[in-house]
């Protein structure tokens, strides 16, 4: 029964419902008649719209009971063809409609060129569609299908009407499987079963688009899980599929944990790899270009991706990062710091993730550097909060020691030097400043409580005032030591890393023609700086960008950095110290040459065509010579020997001479009219004079034009084509080239075929011949000029007729490429836009 609609009653869109096939026969159509016969079991009101059975048995006995939709009748050419009836489906208006192949084309004389626009209408109607597809006819996949079978797609669905189904339902089938259906006659008739076999249902081919089909699913569904928790806010990570981030700091242990996290990813069907960088604000300390790189080839030749991210709380970054991806697992190395280092530093980057890791699983995987690394490297400038911590220290540190060593029976020497390891502590920790501060509290704590008399300030022996004075100058002199010597150790750690750096920006300007991205990106990540440009000074032009994926909070401060006398490199972010503008100098400087060289590149580009214009016509002096001279001479002997007095010829003789010359200064016209216009194409100075063409007129001119005009040349369908917009007599020299090519190397005997077909507002002209065909890879080197591809005879011409007639085609708008003609042979396909709306359209 059909679907009450009450007057006032809310309308909705309807559902659709989509079965996605991995490849045609896999069993799309008989699913959905299956989900049909299901839902009228339960009472829906179910009807077929339109459902292509391809003659197979199985299906078309499901199709018993259902209510089928009458087709609507069209012609089309003089055949009669059928398609959905949308509108008596509209005035039915089910609850649910069946709608096979949804990438389907329709019939010229309908309301909508794609079948998908007839179910948009239906949806929009509130009718529920089921329907099918397979997926090498969705859009995005189009070219990437072509190259496994090497077949076009000519009929697809735009991605994003698949994308908004309501449900996606794959139906698959092992490749074996498949092609046992087919040997048994189940998907297509016996006399196509071998060359399917043998072509596109390949088990390579079939096994590709299986795995195609299989990814983009799971996209879908990894879009539907993350709608899903936007909406309803959940943050918490969702194991559905294994992902695995890897950190790296650039340290010798990355390739070790790269490799095991790896191994974890693989365990699993399905599993990602992950790695990231945290770059520091601090800029190029602590990281190794040159191993970053490296590790960075590791983890893509391991089939993972590579990402930095900038953050000065690095468990923080990298718990983010792996939230924001929805990993599972995260890989961590165990720290290189000794023991010392972690008694000084307290708990490292692996204890504060591992603490704060939630749901996510940490693995801190141990490796041959473990616990190998240096002293901190302190003296670098300290956070406020290391600085507090070292005034604090020098404040209590004594304090400690004093009451200690008052429960001891330790001589004044022993008491002096504890105190002076105490002062060399606070130096190690807090810098300069704080052992000073340090030094000055414990040579109180010594007088007052170590010093005769005790609990005064007073010295009595002179002694003890010398060795109180030398403990202090002693205690300063040790504490700037170390400090120097710290501040020193960083510098040369800085300067070793911005050798790295810069030794990887000379390799990125060797490279190629990439170097400026890459020269940028680089600049961004290693200064942690949101957003670096490269503008032009003169006309204010973006020549080139690199992007966080995450910008910071609040004003950024801008640097500028000249390149050059037209060019700026300006950095948006934090505010850069002094020590890193020296190095972001030689970035500029890096920049600049990149940039000098792409100019070179452009210029060394502008000039290229010039020296193909010399190359050509180097190559049209050596065809002229002999191409010219022939019928030159064949048309100078024969008018020569007719004006010679001495020889008497008979009118037959005389009249074959004059077919001579004249057949010779034939040649020679269009021998010298196709240079002329091939010298215009190249010049651009060909005028052309655009107007409704009617095919079935210039084909008989072009054919008169052709050196036997009585070649065998068969139309067919060039009077129910619509005109097309082009120049008649270019377009008459364009066929007339084309079936000249043709009937040089057609079969014997054999005619040469020119149809014309529309489709999508243009209008498609095929020039076929049975000849040997032409191979795929040779294909594009026909249209090059002077190339004659499998020609021996030097004399059939100069080898610019599919040259100049691609040239002329594309002067109008048009296109000329080459197809296989099915059973053997080659088709010429020229397409050209249509003067007006087709003929079917206009009969509406």
């Amino acid at each position: 029964m059909p679907r009450d609609l009450t007057p006032g009653t809310a309308h909705r869109r309807g559902r659709l419902r989509v079965y996605l096939g991995s490849a045609p026969g896999v069993g799309k159509t008989y699913r959905m008649l299956d989900e049909a016969r299901r839902r009228q079991e339960r009472g829906a009101d179910v009807v077929v719209g339109y459902i292509e059975c391809h003659g197979r048995r199985h299906t078309e006995n499901m199709l018993q009971g259902l209510d089928v939709i009458p087709r609507a009748q069209r012609n089309y050419r003089g055949t009669e063809f059928t398609e959905m009836d949308l509108d008596a489906v509209l005035a039915r208006h089910p609850s649910v409609v069946l709608v096979d192949e949804l990438a389907h084309t329709n019939i010229p004389g309908g309301r909508h060129a794609k079948r998908w626009e007839d179910v948009e209408e239906l949806l929009t109607a509130g009718i529920d569609v089921i329907t099918t597809v397979n997926i090498q006819h969705l859009e995005s996949l189009n070219d990437v299908v072509q190259k496994i079978t090497g077949i076009p797609q000519r009929e697809t669905v735009p991605d994003e009407i698949v994308r908004r189904a309501d449900q996606i339902e794959l139906v698959d089938m092992a490749p074996q499987a498949l092609r046992r259906r087919m040997a048994h006659g189940n998907v297509y008739q016996a006399e196509k079963v071998d060359a399917a076999l043998s072509h596109y249902f390949r088990v390579g081919n079939l096994t590709a688009l299986r795995e195609l089909a299989l990814l983009w699913v799971a996209g879908r569904v990894d879009e539907g899980l993350r709608d899903y928790r936007a909406e309803h806010r959940i943050d918490r990570v969702w194991e559905t599929r294994e992902r695995v981030v890897v950190a790296l700091t650039g340290g010798p242990e990355g390739e070790t944990l790269i490799r095991r996290a790896a191994r974890i990813a693989d365990r699993t069907a399905g599993g990602e790899l992950l790695a990231v960088h945290v770059t520091r604000s601090d800029g190029l300390a602590g990281a190794s270009p040159g191993r970053l790189a490296q590790q960075r080839h590791l983890v893509e030749s391991l089939g993972g991706s590579y990402h930095v991210v900038v953050g000065d709380d690095i468990p923080t970054a990298l718990l983010a990062f792996a939230r924001g991806r929805d990993a599972t697992q995260l890989v961590l190395g165990t720290s290189r710091r000794g023991r010392v280092n972690r008694f000084l530093t307290g708990p490292g980057i692996g204890e504060t993730t591992v603490d704060a890791s939630e749901d996510i699983d940490v693995h801190m995987v141990t490796h041959e550097f473990t616990g190998r690394g240096r002293l901190p490297a302190l003296g670098r400038r300290h956070s406020p909060r290391r600085t507090f911590a070292g005034y604090l220290s020098g404040l209590v540190l004594p304090v400690l020691l004093t009451l200690l060593l008052s429960h001891t029976t330790l001589n004044l020497t022993t008491d002096a030097l504890i105190f002076q390891l105490g002062v060399v502590a606070v130096a190690l920790l807090g810098g300069a400043v704080s052992a000073l501060l340090a030094s000055v509290v414990a040579s109180l704590l010594l007088n007052y409580y170590f010093i005769p008399p005790v609990h005064t300030f007073t010295i009595t022996e002179p002694n003890n005032v010398i060795a109180l004075v030398v403990f202090a100058a002693v205690a300063l002199t040790v504490s700037t030591v170390v400090d120097r010597a710290a501040r020193l150790t960083t510098r040369a750690a800085r300067a070793t890393a911005e050798a790295e750096t810069l030794s990887t920006l000379a390799g990125s300007v060797l490279r190629g023609a990439d170097a400026l991205p890459a020269l940028l990106d680089k600049c961004r990540t290693a200064f942690g700086m949101d957003t670096v440009a490269l503008l032009d000074r003169t006309g204010g032009a973006v020549l080139g960008r690199s992007d966080a994926a995450h910008r910071t909070d609040g004003s950024p401060d801008v640097t500028e950095i000249p390149v050059s006398a037209d060019a700026v490199l300006v950095l948006t972010g934090r505010r850069l110290p002094a020590a890193d503008q020296r190095v972001l100098t030689a970035f500029a400087a890096h920049v600049g040459a990149a940039l000098e060289r792409d100019r070179l590149a452009t210029v060394a580009a502008e000039v290229e065509p010039i020296r193909a214009a010399d190359k050509m016509r180097t190559a049209l002096l050596a065809a002229v010579s002999h191409d010219l001279r022939t019928p030159l001479a064949a048309a100078l002997a024969s008018v020569g020997s007719l004006r010679s007095p001495d020889v008497e010829f008979s009118e037959e003789d005389r009249a074959e001479l004059l077919a001579t010359a004249d057949e010779s200064l034939v040649k020679l016209t269009r021998l010298v009219d196709n240079l002329l216009d091939m010298s215009r194409l190249q010049a651009g100075a060909l005028t052309l004079h655009l107007a409704p063409t009617h095919l079935d007129e210039v084909l008989p001119r072009a054919v008169d034009s052709l050196a036997d005009p009585d070649a065998p040349v068969q139309p067919w369908g060039l009077a129910d084509t619509p005109p097309v917009l082009a120049d008649p007599p270019l377009l008459e020299r364009v066929l007339a080239n084309v079936i000249t090519n043709a009937l040089r190397h057609n079969a014997p005997g054999a005619p040469v075929l020119v149809t014309a077909s529309t489709h999508a507002g243009r209008v498609e002209i095929r020039v076929i011949d049975r000849g040997p065909g032409i191979p795929i890879g040779d294909r594009e080197q026909v249209f090059l000029p002077f190339q004659r591809l499998g020609d021996t005879d030097n004399t059939t011409g100069t080898g610019l007729g599919l040259a100049l007639s691609r040239g002329l085609a594309e002067a109008m708008d048009g296109t000329l490429e080459v197809e296989d003609t099915p059973g053997g042979g080659t088709t010429m396909l020229l397409t050209l836009p249509a003067a007006g709306p087709p003929a079917e359209a206009a009969a509406e």
